[in-house]
């Protein structure tokens, strides 16, 4: 399940949003200048936690170490690694920011992605595998989604075959089988073992519903906007 866009508009222009995308994009266009060395830059501006922990014994990217929690956080290790991660930050981000205001989120935005990247750290201290991608700050955003407008309709698409079949479905469906995914496979996954970073998602995703509170205007209520026409679809 896929989602692609949703029914829900925001009142502002997601600056901030906008931001965070063209910079996320450009840093992966410079990341296929390097060819060859493109690795090394993961590996030099991804977030290590064994690195992070014990800094000056590895990981040396001619700053302090911690900056690799932020830098991190504009890497992506792939098309579609990228792609996904825009993709939600798209749809998602824009009616956060607009219920946060763009400074608000731009903090809201860092305090996930950083706790998240924590996260990490604290599940798995030893690893040497280098954490990139803006999802644990994403994870966050959709958890301040789900607080503030689970009736919202999200247009998904579902892989049948060749064939993409769309339909609409609420918001509180499609955030929560996703976070309930990444609970399952993170729990269920080997700790250390490469590849997704599922508690990074977990992490972020928690800090989200912890922070919304905070740093939602006061002018925009929980649960919205109030809807009576069915759990699914349009009608």
């Amino acid at each position: 399940m896929i989602p692609i866009s949703d029914d829900n508009p925001s009142r502002t222009r997601p600056y901030v949003t906008l931001g965070l995308i063209a910079l996320c994009v450009l840093v992966f266009v410079w990341e296929l200048t390097l060819d060859t060395k493109a690795e090394r830059a993961l590996t030099m501006l991804g977030l290590t936690p064994d690195s992070l922990l014990h800094p000056g014994q590895g990981q040396d990217v001619g700053l302090p170490v911690w900056t690799t929690v932020l830098t991190s956080m504009f890497l992506h290790a792939g098309v579609l690694h990228l792609a996904g991660n825009m993709l939600y930050l798209w749809i998602f981000g824009n009616n956060v920011e607009d219920a946060m205001g763009h400074a608000r989120f731009t903090l809201f935005y860092f305090v996930c992605g950083i706790v998240a990247a924590m996260t990490m750290v604290w599940t798995d201290p030893s690893s040497h595998t280098p954490i990139v991608g803006a999802s644990g700050a994403i994870s966050g955003i959709l958890g301040a989604y789900i607080l503030l407008f689970p009736r919202a309709r999200i247009r998904v698409i579902v892989p049948l075959g060749i064939i993409f079949y769309p339909f609409w479905i609420r918001a509180m469906w499609v955030v929560g089988i996703w976070f309930a995914m990444q609970l399952v496979t993170a729990m269920l996954t080997p700790v250390g073992e490469p590849g997704v970073a599922w508690w990074a998602h977990v992490g972020g995703f928690a800090s989200g519903l912890l922070l919304t509170p905070l740093l939602k205007a006061r002018d925009v209520p929980y649960f919205g906007p109030v809807d009576f026409r069915g759990p699914w679809g349009r009608g």
